[in-house]
């Protein structure tokens, strides 16, 4: 059973189903896998959580 991971930012219902729903379809067609063995996970993170190279991606953003 393939595993997809998602990292992003906050998203709204609607967005993580059409996430979720073109990852699936286009792993599935890709693999030759129904897309019913398909799994995501979306893993919400704050910017404040997340590091590039020696800053905060928030103060990053603030620039």
């Amino acid at each position: 059973m393939p595993v997809i991971t998602i990292d992003g930012p906050k998203l709204t219902k609607e967005q993580k189903s059409e996430l979720v729903k073109s990852f699936s379809e286009k792993a599935s067609e890709i693999m030759g896998l129904p897309v019913e063995s398909i799994v995501t996970i979306i893993r919400e993170v704050e910017s404040e959580n997340v590091g590039t190279g020696n800053i905060l991606l928030c103060d990053r953003q603030r620039k």
